[in-house]
C-alpha cells in the first residue's frame, strides 16, 4: 500500500472514530433528555462539500538571466474558516501541502521551501495541528540553463492540498497554476 493510500485510510479511520464517539455522546444525551439526538449526529458526520475555490493558487512572473537563478513564489489563498495541513504535516497520516513543478528543458527547479505554520486545536483532532491559513507563499528557486532560449516560458505548478474546516477534513485536491518565467 503506498503512502498516500495509507494516509487516506488512517485519516478515514480517525474521522470515523471521532464520528462514532460523537454519536455515542449524542445518543447518551438524547436518552437523558428523552429527545432524539439525530440533529447532533448530523453535525458530527459532515455531508457538506467545501467550495471548489476554497484554496486558490497563483504565481508572480519571474525574470531570470540565462545561466542564473531566481526565486519564484507560489501563493496560496485559503478561504476564511478553512485551513490546509502544513508541510511537513503534524503526523504521518495527514496529507501535507505539496508543490510539484514541471519545468521545461531550459529551466530546472530546486526543492520547494514551505512557509512557517501555525499550530491550532480543532474539534476533530485530539492534538493541535500545524496548518496554513489565509495567504501563504511557497518559495522555489528556478534555474535557467546557460543556453536557455530567451523569452517567455511557463512552468506548470501542481499544489496538493487537503482543505479542512473547524470540524472535519475533506478529500484532497490538486490545484493547478503556472509560473510565468522570462529568460533574459
Amino acid at each position: 500500500m503506498n503512502r498516500t493510500k495509507l494516509a487516506l485510510t488512517l485519516s478515514l479511520m480517525l474521522f470515523l472514530a471521532a464520528c462514532s464517539q460523537g454519536e455515542k455522546t449524542s445518543n447518551q444525551a438524547g436518552a437523558n433528555t428523552g429527545k432524539q439526538a439525530s440533529s447532533t449526529n448530523d453535525q458530527a458526520v459532515s455531508t457538506k462539500t467545501p467550495p471548489a475555490d476554497v484554496v486558490k493558487a497563483s504565481a508572480d512572473p519571474v525574470e531570470v538571466k540565462a545561466g542564473a537563478s531566481a526565486e519564484a513564489n507560489v501563493k496560496l489563498t485559503v478561504a476564511s474558516g478553512y485551513h490546509i495541513n502544513a508541510n511537513p504535516a503534524s503526523f504521518d497520516y495527514l496529507i501535507p501541502t505539496a508543490l510539484q513543478l514541471q519545468p521545461g528543458p531550459d529551466i530546472t527547479a530546486d526543492a520547494p521551501v514551505y512557509p512557517a505554520s501555525v499550530t491550532k486545536q480543532f474539534k476533530f483532532s485530539p492534538q493541535p495541528l500545524k496548518v496554513y491559513e489565509g495567504d501563504v507563499s511557497i518559495k522555489v528557486n528556478l534555474k535557467a540553463g546557460s543556453k536557455a532560449q530567451k523569452g517567455e516560458q511557463k512552468v506548470a505548478a501542481h499544489v496538493r492540498v487537503q482543505p479542512c474546516d473547524e470540524e472535519s477534513c475533506y478529500p484532497p485536491r490538486t490545484i493547478e497554476t503556472t509560473i510565468p518565467v522570462t529568460v533574459k
